[in-house]
């Protein structure tokens, strides 16, 4: 098992996190309260990690993120080949998930008790904070887990942008790869294992998010309706 391997890919995942957090609610909250022209647009462009393959995401990002960029033009930021570089990734590829899970949590949500809290006073900030939020949550935490999972497995974009360098941008999957390229199947089977445990784990909970208190049939219940 390589442990600087997992602990780098908590690390990586946890400020991919952050990141699809800040970006990704806003986005949802706009498509799923606004017509605007273009929407369809935006949606597709945030859903397209979804659907190219990882190694075009890291393609995409090296020219975003690369020598002669607006990011190292202007800003002077050189975060190529470093676990920054990873994490953004990482929230690349995941954000797609938390956006479409949380644009239809926030559009399930009835735009009556909104108005309400509205007229009891509240400001947007307050109704967004103590209504639409709360009781979309279900949803946008099922987002959020299925995004952190995505995160953590990434792979082909991770490579492209920040590399394989051990103890520095080797993430638990690129130390898999490397570990098959060695032959060293005893630690590789470790490493996978792991990943599939918390896979697992990640589905789970998602499903229990999905299906609170489920109800089970019982003959007591069964023709009361």
């Amino acid at each position: 098992m390589s442990w600087n391997a997992l602990l780098l890919s908590l690390q990586v995942t946890a400020l991919a996190t952050v990141l699809m957090v800040v970006c990704g609610l806003p986005l949802a909250l706009l498509l799923a309260r606004r017509r605007f022209p273009g929407a369809t647009v935006l949606e597709a462009l945030i859903t397209l990690p979804l659907v190219l393959p990882p190694t075009v995401v890291g393609y995409y990002l090296l020219l975003v993120l690369g020598r002669g960029s607006p990011v190292v033009n202007w800003f002077g930021w050189r975060i190529l080949f470093t676990w920054g570089a990873a994490a953004i990734a990482a929230a690349v590829v995941g954000l797609p998930l938390l956006v479409l899970s949380a644009r239809s949590a926030i559009a399930g949500v009835d735009p009556a008790l909104e108005q309400t809290a509205r007229t009891l006073g509240s400001s947007e900030l307050e109704v967004l904070w103590r209504v639409t939020l709360p009781l979309a949550r279900r949803g946008i935490l099922a987002g959020l887990a299925l995004a952190a999972a995505r995160a953590l497995g990434e792979f082909g974009a991770t490579l492209m942008v920040a590399g394989n360098i051990p103890g520095r941008t080797q993430t638990l999957p690129l130390a898999i790869y490397d570990a098959v390229q060695n032959r060293n199947y005893a630690q590789a089977n470790g490493m996978v294992l792991l990943m599939t445990v918390l896979a697992f784990m990640t589905l789970w909970a998602v499903r229990q998010l999905e299906h609170p208190n489920r109800p089970r049939a019982t003959v007591a219940n069964v023709g009361q309706d």
